[in-house]
């Protein structure tokens, strides 16, 4: 996935003063502004009293599993903040955490401390409380003032005909009409100061949550070479052992023809059929090395019809399922094309399986691809190895992918694949 710009997130560029005041992520952001705050205050006790308490207890095995839920409570806080400045901030945050390992209590601490995301999950959590309690202040009486001022020649109004008296109104009409006028010149300066806090928060949560972002990048990107450079290997190799050396059998087919042709009609005529039967192989062989390129259905019927047909060479019933209101990008299509292939591939290898699924389906990110079946399982990514290099054709468009895989139990391969629709 291409690195995403500041100006990308959050989404607050100049507009005039009636722009400002009828753009409907000023108004959503209003509202978040004033309660931040209180979220940030809310979230410094709890941590406050969580964290030493966990910190106190952990000379105890009761501390471990205290550590771990106060560090999930942290991790759950700054994913509903990303999901709330998403709605609206209009930042859009993913959650960028490893992937979850299978067993063991100090396996999934271990997880969780060592994740960059987690840490800065905390450090926005407790930024919030200064940065929220700025926002409320300034946002409260601001939006105070302006109530104030624009609410002058209503008050004047009700002072003239009920009696109603006030040390916040104006008494005379005319001093109450420049109040109001002068509260819609407030009104305009607060929604610009909405906007502003707003551009500023989101700025501060992008760079929190995305501190080590760059670093994915170019991890991403060392492995998406790793992966063309051994698919450009796997390529050569097929040529050179399938393709080339049947073409170089064909070729002396017809070398052995063209000089018996005057003297061995008979052993010419077996010859050249040898050569026709080698050609044809040679282009099969073609064919699928295209295939495994980039084939044609999935360019020209898309996702699902490509699956399809890999569900129907497949030596087991595979029950496919794609739920896509639209293509995705042509890059997600391939790689979870390649995903399905090459697990369909292990699982006829290795798994003993007598049916699988694959589930294709759209969440918030981008596309979820599921491998099911009902193997042995033991199957582990390992270095050098098929599954690892599905992971690496994944994390070229910082994409994850997550293995279950039991021993005796059903093996389950899931691919998050992040697109923009």
């Amino acid at each position: 996935m291409r690195s995403v710009a500041l100006k990308d997130r959050v989404p607050y560029g100049p507009k005039g003063p009636l722009g400002v005041l009828v753009d409907p992520m000023t108004w959503r952001a209003a509202p978040y502004l004033l309660v931040t705050g209180f979220f940030g205050l809310g979230w410094f006790l709890v941590l406050g009293v969580a964290i030493p308490a966990a910190l106190t207890l952990s000379v105890v095995w009761v501390g471990l599993p205290l550590m771990m839920a106060t560090v999930l409570m942290w991790r759950g806080g700054a994913m509903l903040e990303r999901r709330l400045m998403r709605v609206t901030l209009g930042v859009k945050l993913p959650d960028h955490y490893r992937p979850r390992p299978e067993h063991g209590l100090g396996a999934h601490l271990r997880w969780l401390l060592s994740d960059p995301a987690t840490w800065q999950d905390l450090s926005y959590l407790l930024m919030l409380l200064t940065l929220g309690a700025l926002e409320v202040l300034l946002s409260f009486w601001m939006w105070l003032a302006t109530g104030l001022l624009l609410v002058q020649p209503l008050l004047a109004l009700l002072y003239a005909t009920t009696g109603f008296s006030s040390d916040l109104m104006i008494d005379d009409w005319a001093g109450a009409c420049v109040a109001g006028l002068f509260g819609v010149v407030v009104l305009v300066l607060t929604a610009y100061l909405v906007r502003g806090m707003a551009w500023l928060h989101g700025t501060l949560a992008t760079v929190l949550f995305s501190g080590d972002e760059a670093g994915r990048l170019r991890a991403s990107r060392a492995r998406g070479v790793d992966a063309a450079e051994a698919e450009r290997r796997r390529i050569e190799r097929d040529l050179h052992d399938g393709a080339q050396q049947r073409l170089l059998s064909v070729a002396v087919d017809l070398g052995r023809a063209q000089a018996k042709f005057d003297t061995a009609p008979e052993e010419v005529r077996a010859l050249i059929a040898q050569a026709h039967t080698g050609t044809k192989a040679a282009i099969a062989e073609l064919r699928n090395l295209a295939r495994g390129i980039h084939p044609a259905i999935l360019s020209d019927r898309g996702l699902d019809a490509a699956l399809s047909g890999l569900a129907a060479r497949a030596p087991i019933r595979v029950d496919v399922s794609v739920e896509l209101d639209e293509r995705p990008p042509a890059a997600v299509e391939s790689i979870a094309y390649f995903i399905v292939a090459e697990t369909l591939a292990n699982m006829a290898k290795h798994s003993s399986a007598t049916e699988a699924s694959v589930t294709v389906i759209r969440d918030r990110r981008g596309v979820v691809v599921d491998v099911w079946d009902n193997g042995i399982g033991g199957a582990v990514v390992s270095p050098g190895g098929g599954l690892s290099g599905l992971a690496d054709r994944a994390a070229t468009i910082d994409g994850v992918l997550v293995l279950h895989s039991p021993v005796g139990g059903h093996t389950l391969v899931r691919a998050e694949l992040p697109c923009e629709w």
